[in-house]
């Protein structure tokens, strides 16, 4: 069990470890952004898809368990019920869990196509050089 100190858990950090949390539950091309330099509100976004309402669940579960174990908690957590579109607000770092249709309806990389992407490693993928 990890407690929670004073120190603020870096953006990258937070989204890095969503990331990670979200392929390991098999959500579907998880793709994390550098917002910092096109919006205030956020640093990064993590956006990643799966395939039923129940998987959903489970990724935002496992991103919630990965994230807390940095000492962090959602500030705004939304979209229970109907399930299509997920999101966690880390302040640093936002992270959206959608449905598959959802996901292809808004976008979002093409809303943010100006935001770098950032480089992350997928768990048990091993990098060839």
């Amino acid at each position: 069990m990890t407690t929670r100190t004073n120190a603020v858990v870096p953006g990258r950090e937070i989204a890095l470890a969503a990331a990670r949390a979200a392929s390991a539950k098999q959500a579907e091309d998880v793709v994390i952004l550098d917002v910092s330099g096109i919006i205030a509100i956020t640093d990064y976004f993590v956006i990643c898809s799966a395939s039923s309402e129940r998987q959903i669940k489970t990724v935002v579960e496992e991103i919630e368990k990965a994230v807390r174990e940095l000492g962090e908690r959602p500030v705004r957590r939304e979209g229970e019920g109907d399930g299509g579109w997920w999101l966690l607000d880390y302040v640093d770092a936002v992270v959206h869990v959608f449905g598959e249709e959802e996901r292809e309806y808004y976008d979002l990389e093409r809303l943010w196509s100006d935001a770098p992407r950032v480089a992350w490693e997928e768990p048990g993928r091993v990098s060839s050089g």
